[in-house]
């Protein structure tokens, strides 16, 4: 019987709820033809959640700019003044893999607030949602991997800074290691990183998170919902988090050039449920970010990221 992925999402008559979702068209691009990085998926997945009823206009806002302050938290001072006065290298500029101007700076400092504002919502209705976001290849002083800066290090320290959370989870399901993120929180003890990725994939080196899980290429829906299952349970119960961010990469579907994983639409969906409603009967503050996605087809990616919005607005609704 085929899953039916919009039925298990949204009863008939049922009424958005009220949790808000950071997002911003200020700051959108465009980037050279034929690029890989699809750009557009933000505003598409936006479009579809209001189109699709899950939200209302009302629901959405601007988290503006964070401050530099904010990120000289993570970042070393001499990456953002690079970052600043637009002078990394082209070497440097090719390692992060998409143009440095002032728009992609501030693009992605928009990112970063999405995510630290989304704590706020998260502490507010249990749930916060950064349409965007998941920036985790972004080391403290270089960017790479399409990531500039790592906006849920930044949210971690600002979280921690500020004692609003004493121990942090770090779920990243992005098929690729969220290799920035391990080594920024390598040393520590109040945050931990548990990554499920691709064992041949990028990057070719993998940082050591706190739980490590590679799997092999081909990997599909029934064998990764199983490890996922048998071991966030556990983690969540051994780790006892007052708070997590789910960086929900959909770039492990088989659909996915980059991806060399076999999850279908549906076996994602039920990864994003499992996390979600984990975090959920723990009654823990839960931030979601969005992550990688490069499906041949722009409709697949934009798709499964609103799935996963769709079914966390459903969970906390």
């Amino acid at each position: 019987m085929k899953f039916a992925i919009h039925e298990q999402l949204k009863t008939d008559n049922q009424q958005p709820c009220m949790i808000k979702l950071a997002f911003s068209d200020k700051y959108i691009y465009e980037l050279p033809e034929g690029h890989r990085f699809p750009i557009a998926k933000y505003i598409l997945v936006k479009e579809q959640l209001l189109y699709r009823g899950e939200i209302v206009p009302e629901q959405l806002y601007d988290p503006g700019l964070c401050p530099p302050e904010l990120i000289t938290g993570i970042h070393s001072p001499a990456y953002w003044q690079q970052l600043e006065n637009l002078s990394l290298s082209p070497k440097e500029i090719r390692r992060i893999g998409i143009p440095l101007s002032a728009l992609s700076l501030k693009r992605a400092q928009n990112s970063v607030a999405g995510t630290i504002a989304s704590t706020s919502e998260a502490f507010r209705t249990g749930l916060g949602i950064n349409i965007g976001g998941g920036t985790h290849h972004a080391y403290a002083g270089h960017g790479e991997g399409f990531c500039i800066l790592n906006d849920i290090a930044i949210a971690a320290r600002y979280l921690l800074e500020r004692r609003k959370a004493g121990k942090i989870l770090i779920v990243d399901l992005d098929v690729h290691q969220g290799n920035g993120t391990a080594a920024i929180f390598q040393q520590e003890e109040r945050v931990f990183t548990f990554s499920i990725h691709g064992k041949e994939n990028y990057p070719l080196h993998k940082e050591q998170s706190d739980l490590d899980i590679a799997l092999p290429s081909g990997t599909g829906d029934r064998e990764y919902l199983h490890i996922l299952g048998a071991r966030l349970p556990d983690l969540i119960q051994n780790v006892r988090p007052d708070f997590v961010f789910y960086q929900a990469g959909v770039d492990v579907l088989k659909t996915d050039k980059l991806g060399k994983l076999s999850l279908s639409k549906e076996g994602c969906l039920q990864r994003d449920l499992l996390v979600i409603n984990s975090c959920k009967t723990k009654e823990l503050p839960l931030v979601i970010t969005m992550g990688g996605g490069y499906s041949s087809r722009l409709a697949d990616v934009v798709d499964a990221h609103t799935h996963t919005f769709a079914a966390a607005l459903q969970v906390y609704g």
